[in-house]
């Protein structure tokens, strides 16, 4: 089995020859099956990534969310504290700037106002580099969501991985402290991780 950094790496790599135009298209289908997913349990509060580089696309699923009278909420990363702060969206455009890595963050002057409870989200949006058909996910080396999801939101809030295709691989190394997702939803598929009897309703349908 190959190290994570180099299945990380190899699968990046591939990923970043997505064109614009091939992203864009699987993006929407992803978008689609997510909210086939969820809307029969009618949550009410979201956290999601906003998509950098050559992600899955989620400012247009954020745009649907919020049109829809969900309540969206994004992360504020702290690079000191290796923490992540939940802010509550009402207008992208105007709510996002440039932060860590210049991925789109929360303007600094929401922490007052807009941060939520992280234990009123019901559904954890994943990015990842590599995921495997059982559920595993490699993040980018930061350990940023692997603590969130450990420490912040409760056991049952349900993790569902944004992912295309390419990036699922048969099985990936995993470290104990690697939290995996319940759901990865990529163009093709929607695959179903162990899920923690504290999230099985998720699946009584």
């Amino acid at each position: 089995m190959h190290d994570s950094q180099s299945i990380r790496k190899q699968v990046l790599a591939e990923r970043d020859l997505l064109s614009p135009g091939e992203r864009r298209e699987k993006s929407e289908i992803i978008h689609h099956h997510f909210l086939d997913l969820v809307n029969p349990f009618h949550p009410v509060t979201f956290f999601l990534f906003v998509n950098f580089r050559s992600e899955v696309e989620t400012l247009e699923l954020i745009g649907q969310l919020l049109k829809s009278g969900k309540t969206v909420t994004v992360p504020l990363v702290s690079v000191q504290e290796k923490s992540m702060t939940a802010v509550r969206l009402i207008d992208p455009e105007t709510d996002l700037v440039p932060g860590y890595f210049n991925i789109l963050e929360p303007r600094k002057d929401l922490l007052k106002t807009r941060t939520i409870d992280h234990k009123s989200i019901d559904i954890v949006v994943l990015p990842g580099s590599v995921f495997d058909e059982r559920g595993g996910r490699l993040g980018y080396g930061g350990g940023f969501y692997d603590r969130f999801l450990a420490n912040e939101v409760l056991p049952s809030a349900l993790r569902i991985a944004l992912a295309f295709e390419l990036q699922v691989q048969g099985e990936i190394p995993q470290e104990p402290h690697d939290q995996p997702a319940d759901f990865i939803i990529t163009e093709q598929r929607v695959i179903r991780g162990n899920l923690d009897p504290s999230r099985r309703k998720y699946t009584e349908r």
